[in-house]
């Protein structure tokens, strides 16, 4: 699991943010939807995509955040980590790919007793759009947030 002295130690000035034709930044997603149990993990990287300029929304589990899914539909992309009470990451990942095919995810995970590849590969399978191996950094955070909307 990433701690977050590891967080802070990693961030960097990279925005992630697409470019307009004048060289300004554009932000890809009208709001995210970051879903993770460990508040300060949760905290932080809603603290780095805020720093970006993106709108963000929290929720502490999958149940929790198809609930917030629900009443936001200004969402474009969520951030999910798969191990959770509640509604694990891999349910809830097939449950938005149902009722929203078009919203992108990605996948988050320190995998448990598992290797954390294991989890981040099922949540491929399930339908995640990109997937990321905690711990990582605000660079990595915000690039593949960026590929994302390519």
């Amino acid at each position: 699991m990433c701690s977050l002295a590891s967080l802070l130690a990693r961030r960097s000035d990279n925005t992630g943010h697409l470019k307009t034709d004048n060289g300004s930044d554009m932000n890809i997603y009208d709001a995210i939807l970051v879903i993770e149990d460990d508040e300060d993990i949760r905290q932080m990287i809603c603290d780095i995509l805020e720093e970006e300029g993106y709108d963000t929304l929290q929720a502490a589990n999958g149940l929790e955040g198809i609930s917030v899914l629900k009443k936001h539909p200004d969402i474009g992309l969520i951030v999910t980590d798969l191990l959770m009470p509640e509604k694990e990451g891999l349910e809830t990942i097939t449950e938005i790919r149902k009722d929203y095919p078009m919203l992108k995810i990605l996948a988050i995970s320190g995998g448990g007793i598992c290797i954390p590849e294991s989890y981040l590969s099922l949540a491929k399978a399930m339908g995640a759009d990109a997937t990321l191996c905690k711990p990582f950094g605000s660079r990595e955070l915000l690039n593949a947030i960026s590929n994302l909307g390519r």
